[in-house]
């Protein structure tokens, strides 16, 4: 795919971070990182706790510094964007963090959560009210959830006003962070079908963060996997979480739960089969 017809490319991305004591090498956390996502696009990343993932969309979202590599979106260079080209960066580019119980004010009404972006960007009055009743449909909410603050609801719920709130002024990109596994399985299931049926109707592109192959297989047309700051595997998501080459990938299939006991006492036997094959290899 070429980087023009990319939306978003990150190129041979590096991420360092000072080391404690007057005297420490910088600690790396992405070894040159490489990765694009296509207009109406979801691609997944996934890997352990520590493995980069994370890092790379919080640097994609400037929270994260680019020691080296470019972050590029529609063509422009984001990389090093300032705080004021970043406000304007958020018409396009949004996030859904991991847990909705921490990620919406909780002394803020929903209605009031999904304006306060609107009004950074000059919507305020009936234009305002009108798409916040217009969020809350999208995600299936009812229309007096705007009057009701965001403990009265559940986590499902709650990443939901989440997930709105991100759409609220129209994004070409949302980088969804963990975005379901504060949840449990039912609910995660209903959420990403939301994310799925979004897409469908918006043609907003996903980078979409996890620790899960099965979450990312259930929405990513790719996937890539991380280990260590650097990219092991990458490709179609059903070849990559249903096929995998790279050991890491494949334990990490082979780690992720499933609801049928009997084929989740099969994949930990299968564990502990490769986990000491391992081994043996490396005696």
């Amino acid at each position: 795919m070429s980087a023009e017809k990319n939306l978003l490319t990150v190129k041979d991305l590096v991420v360092e971070y000072p080391g404690k004591g007057m005297f420490a090498k910088p600690f790396r956390v992405l070894h040159g990182v490489s990765v694009d996502i296509a207009e109406g696009e979801t691609v997944g990343l996934v890997g352990e706790s520590g493995s980069g993932k994370t890092t790379i969309g919080r640097a994609v979202l400037g929270l994260a510094p680019v020691t080296e590599g470019t972050i590029t979106l529609e063509g422009n260079d984001i990389s090093h964007a300032t705080r004021k080209e970043r406000q304007k960066l958020s018409r396009d580019l949004q996030v859904v963090f991991q847990d909705p119980y921490t990620s919406l004010n909780p002394s803020m009404t929903v209605g009031d959560i999904l304006s306060e972006p609107l009004g950074i960007q000059g919507i305020t009055g009936p234009d305002a009210r009108k798409r916040v009743k217009e969020l809350l449909d999208r995600v299936h909410l009812p229309v007096d959830a705007m009057d009701r603050l965001p403990r009265e609801f559940s986590g499902g719920q709650r990443q939901r006003v989440a997930i709105a709130r991100a759409l609220a002024l129209r994004p070409k990109l949302i980088v969804c962070d963990e975005p379901v596994s504060a949840l449990d399985l039912s609910t995660q299931a209903r959420v990403l079908d939301l994310f799925l049926e979004i897409q469908q109707l918006t043609g907003v592109s996903y980078l979409f963060i996890s620790h899960d192959l099965d979450v990312v297989r259930h929405v990513s047309h790719r996937v890539a996997v991380l280990y260590k700051g650097e990219i092991v595997e990458q490709g179609e998501a059903l070849q990559v979480t249903g096929d995998p080459v790279h050991p890491y990938t494949r334990r990490l299939l082979l780690a992720s739960p499933v609801p049928d006991p009997d084929r989740q006492a099969e994949r930990r036997k299968a564990r502990l089969a490769h986990k000491a094959a391992t081994a043996g290899e490396a005696a």
